[in-house]
């Protein structure tokens, strides 16, 4: 094949071969209505089938359906209208479910945001917006108070977990976690979840919108690893070719499968992933409202999960579960990772940890950013290339340029991943010139996303990650690559998982700093550092070398589960400082 052929020319070349691998076609025909109009196709077709499964109380397509649309005739009473923005600030709950569809519905832009966001980001987030309504749970609605003069928000609708639980449930967790909850005012001027859906019954209007399938539908959130957090406008087309995507790069998937929704509704993995892909192709969410490794590994086994997706800190966690110890996971058709960077050797461990769970799969790295909601590059079912990223989706086109520029380098080289497709946003809320920078029209008629990630494409199309271009460390005139070198620290026996800096250096400009969680039962201490220290002496080039490694019991990670290594170069900062002073 001709090195200097594109990323699009290649897909062409490699697609019978694709097909020979999983029936994956290059080419697919989408959806061009709404979101809801999506889920209302299926459940049209399965209204009896479950569509997701909430603290052990399961909803049918049909049942779903009936409270979206009582919900689009609240939204429409209280005065929403086609354009507004709503903000949502909920786990992963069937209140979130429906607003969300919902907001859909009646032609407005969902706003999704964390619901354990400081009171400073929730101002930010409902005013970057201008959103007119917000709903968030009842132990949240004192931060939305504090702020709420602030802002624009008209009303704020109050929901609760127990209104969801079946009747044993609810009163478990009123006696736990119901108790914790901060008592509300009875004249705070907020709309009860129930009062809400009842405004639906004055609604004798028109509430269904007609919107495009290019009409602005979510607002996503990018920042957390990267700097400066900005508004992602996403569309109804964009979460449909994502949905088409999935299932056709998972020819095993049939209507009913289960996937453990456990990544976040305000995160394009968990959003368009574990949700919305599920519920447009007759899938059944078994929603997860919080994360803990012990519970996510029960519901695995209770209710016999044949998908599961997570970022590596989750399948980490998963591997110290002595729950698992003897769970049969030969139900899984699927795990899959990503939102951060997979290391060969955590692959490793945890396709051992499958096997001998009599699963039948490997786990399948992919790739993408929320710039194109989410994934956008998937590991074949039936192929593997250690270190590899896998094929781009059908109608979604990679190639490799040197940084900034339209200039693509050879197969082997890296250069800076650029992608296009479908999927691909609208652009960054209010601001046209960062929306000018990362989306570039190219030649070839397509719209680029920069990345701002470095990669490499293989002669057969493969694409590899090799880390973020600004996630680098110069030292001594060296770039030093963090990704690499904890491939290495995670290859040792005794390491469970690392993270690499910089840390400022008068002298080198930056020095490497490790930080390593030690596997269960291995002491940190000066014997377990110097033997460590030499492993990396083996492995890495002397101006690479860590000049400390620092033992934690945990890392810390952001709101999504990825190592949040900006955090600690800022604890490192703060040292630095505070000798200094």
């Amino acid at each position: 094949m001709d090195k200097k052929k594109s990323a699009k020319e290649a897909q062409t070349v490699k697609a019978p071969w694709i097909k020979s691998l999983g029936d994956i076609p290059a080419h697919l025909d989408y959806f061009e209505g709404s979101m809801y109009e999506a889920v209302n196709k299926i459940a049209q077709k399965y209204p009896d089938q479950v569509a997701f499964d909430f603290m052990g109380r399961p909803t049918t397509y049909r049942q779903m359906m009936r409270k979206i649309e009582q919900c689009a005739k609240s939204l429409k009473t209280i005065g929403v209208r086609e354009g507004d923005c709503v903000t949502i600030a909920m786990p992963n709950c069937p209140q979130a479910i429906f607003l969300f569809y919902a907001v859909n519905l009646v032609g407005g832009i969902a706003n999704m945001i964390h619901p354990l966001s400081s009171e400073k980001e929730i101002e930010f987030y409902l005013n970057v917006s201008n959103s007119v309504t917000a709903i968030t749970l009842d132990q949240m609605y004192h931060k939305f108070e504090a702020i709420r003069q602030n802002t624009k928000v008209v009303n704020i609708i109050l929901a609760s977990i127990r209104d969801e639980l079946s009747q044993p449930v609810r009163v478990g967790y009123m006696l736990t976690e119901g108790r914790k909850i901060k008592k509300i005012p009875a004249d705070a001027p907020v709309i009860r979840w129930e009062r809400f859906m009842s405004l639906g019954n004055a609604c004798f209007w028109n509430y269904k919108v007609e919107r495009k399938s290019t009409d602005p539908a979510v607002i996503l959130y990018s920042g957390g690893t990267t700097g400066t957090t900005k508004g992602i406008v996403l569309t109804n087309r964009n979460f449909n070719a994502l949905a088409a995507q999935i299932v056709a790069t998972n020819p095993m998937f049939r209507p009913g499968d289960k996937m453990l929704a456990a990544m976040p509704i305000f995160h394009g993995f968990g959003l368009g992933v574990c949700i919305h892909s599920m519920l447009a192709n007759g899938g059944r969410c078994v929603l997860v409202p919080r994360f803990t490794a012990k519970s996510y590994a029960g519901l695995i086994t209770k209710y016999r999960c044949n998908f599961i997706a997570g970022v590596p800190t989750l399948y980490e966690a998963l591997l110290r579960q002595h729950s698992m110890d003897k769970a049969d996971l030969s139900c899984l058709k699927g795990v899959f990772s990503g939102g951060d960077s997979l290391s060969v050797e955590l692959k490793k461990k945890f396709d051992t940890f499958l096997y001998d769970h009599k699963a039948t799969i490997q786990v399948r790295e992919g790739y993408g950013t929320t710039e194109c909601v989410t994934a956008s590059c998937l590991t074949p079912v039936h192929m593997f290339k250690e270190g590899s990223i896998g094929l781009p989706f059908p109608d979604t086109y990679y190639k490799i340029v040197k940084p900034g520029t339209d200039e693509e380098v050879p197969y082997g080289t890296e250069g800076e991943i650029l992608l296009a497709g479908p999927t691909v946003m609208q652009g960054y809320l209010n601001r046209p010139e960062e929306t000018a920078q990362t989306l570039r029209q190219h030649k070839d008629g397509l719209t680029w996303v920069y990345t701002g990630d470095l990669g490499m494409m293989d002669s057969e199309g493969f694409v590899y990650f090799k880390g973020r271009i600004k996630r680098m460390i110069i030292t001594s005139g060296y770039n030093v690559y963090p990704g690499q070198l904890e491939n290495i620290l995670d290859a040792h026996e005794d390491v469970q998982m690392s993270c690499v800096i910089g840390v400022p250096d008068s002298y080198k400009m930056q020095k490497v700093k490790a930080f390593v969680t030690l596997k269960e039962g291995v002491l940190a201490g000066e014997e377990e550092k110097q033997k460590l220290l030499a492993y990396c002496a083996k492995h890495i080039a002397k101006y690479a070398m860590p000049y400390d490694i620092e033992f934690r019991s945990t890392l810390p990670t952001t709101l999504v589960g990825k190592v949040a290594y900006r955090k600690l170069e800022e604890e490192e900062l703060a040292k630095l400082a505070a000798q200094e002073a």
